[in-house]
């Protein structure tokens, strides 16, 4: 059996930088493993105009270690990039681009194995470290042992129970879009059911074919409006590792309460992209004998069903007057968001890991979950803990400051300095004199 210091399983864009980071650590010997056999990134939306919502610092250690050379600003110039990255005055790389720099740095990262599946994670208290059971793509099983792991395994497409019913062939998650683009112009009518930028980009996709002579296309949302997300920069101070630390320290029902309010913060829409529909939206009138478009916000889908035509039918209920109506499409395109997937693998050690209130993990500020008395080891986690440190939690640009701050908990000293002052707010209340 083969001993880490640290075992990383999943390599999505936050423990791959996991990895970046822990290279330039002396010492500190880590290891990720990943099923899948290379890095791949929402490739099932990987529009070619779609860009980034976070600009190029925020890679995978510049906020932390401005000088790594697996920054953004070392691949651009590997790339022969930098002078017209440079000249374009534009900071916010592409999708794409930015897959291609995750997929340059995992080529460097001797660290990261792909094609290795964790089956299954058990804590053994003699020798005081978690054996960690996997298969290698071949069929080989391999025994690693760790007294820290990190959890980093992303979240799942979700598809909500109104809309579960519908057979494939009439519904698909905005995750498998362009894989799915054929039936999508196949279609006589498709429908987005749910908002976010990715709900968004579906429309910008199907308007740009319907004024192209393409299929009908409606849009349907819960939120009371098609919100923006509110990226205005005294609002983004929420977003901090600053009022990370503070909202940790409130009480479960007020962080609750909070991460409820604060759902423009990343369920919202990119006004460059609202401002994209809406010229599409204007386009339209110019043109004649197009198929219909529908938007609608304030609507609950509360069922769905096929007809005898084979058609989804939707039942919906308008919010603001509890009208209900039928709604019929060729297909549903579901943009209701992704949820964290409870790892079977941890099932051995499951009984181990203390919960809150709502049976969720309990998280350390150091991002370490909360185990029973007497185990010697440490599970961290990664996007798994928006309950107990806010909505900045799923954030790119919070991800180096996570990591450094799990590196300094494991090598227990400040192997990278983290941030004294990140926001000019001032997030707590004024002390008061006796």
């Amino acid at each position: 059996m083969t001993g880490h210091d640290v075992i990383a399983i999943g390599c999505g864009p936050f423990n791959l930088g996991l990895a970046a980071l822990a290279q330039a650590v002396d010492g500190l010997d880590l290891l990720v493993l990943e099923e899948e056999p290379e890095f791949t990134w929402h490739r099932g939306m990987m529009f070619a105009e779609a860009s980034m919502q976070v600009n190029f610092l925020a890679d995978l250690v510049t906020l932390v270690a401005p000088g790594h050379p697996l920054s953004f600003l070392h691949y651009l110039h590997d790339m022969d990039r930098l002078y017209t990255f440079t000249v374009r005055e534009n900071f916010f790389p592409s999708r794409r681009e930015y897959e291609d720099y995750l997929r340059w740095a995992a080529a460097r990262l001797p660290s990261v194995r792909f094609s290795h599946r964790v089956e299954e994670v058990r804590w053994e208290p003699g020798p005081e470290h978690f054996a960690v059971h996997a298969v290698r793509g071949d069929g080989t099983r391999l025994r690693f042992a760790a007294r820290n792991l990190v959890l980093g395994i992303g979240t799942a497409p979700h598809v909500p129970g109104a809309l579960a019913g519908l057979p494939r062939e009439r519904l698909l998650h905005t995750s498998e879009y362009l894989y799915r683009a054929a039936e999508v112009q196949d279609a006589g009518k498709v429908t987005v059911v749910g908002s976010g930028q990715s709900g968004a980009e579906v429309m910008v996709d199907l308007l740009g074919r319907n004024v192209e002579g393409g299929p009908a296309a409606a849009w349907l949302t819960r939120t009371p409006s098609f919100a923006p997300l509110d990226y205005t920069k005294m609002v983004l101070e929420m977003t901090t590792p600053a009022y990370m630390q503070y909202f940790h320290t409130l009480p479960e029902h007020v962080r609750d309460r909070l991460a409820g309010e604060q759902w423009q913060f990343y369920k919202g829409i990119s006004t460059d992209t609202l401002d994209q529909i809406h010229e599409l939206l204007y386009r339209r009138q110019l043109e004649h004998g197009l198929a219909d478009v529908e938007l609608r916000f304030g609507i609950t889908v509360e069922s769905a069903a096929v007809d005898a035509a084979g058609r989804a039918v939707l039942a919906c209920r308008h919010r603001d007057t509890g009208a209900v109506f039928e709604h019929t499409t060729d297909l549903v395109v579901a943009a209701t968001g992704y949820r964290n997937r409870p790892p079977t693998f941890l099932d051995p050690v499951e009984h181990l890991l203390l919960r809150d209130g709502r049976g969720r993990h309990r998280v350390r500020a150091d991002h370490s979950v909360e185990l029973a008395e007497g185990i010697g080891g440490r599970i961290f986690v990664a996007n798994a803990e928006v309950h107990s440190h806010g909505v900045s939690a799923p954030n790119l640009d919070i991800g180096a400051v996570r990591n450094a701050t799990i590196l300094n908990a494991v090598t227990g000293r400040e192997a990278f300095r983290l941030p004294k002052r990140s926001a000019f707010t001032t997030f707590t209340a004024p002390q008061q004199n006796p």
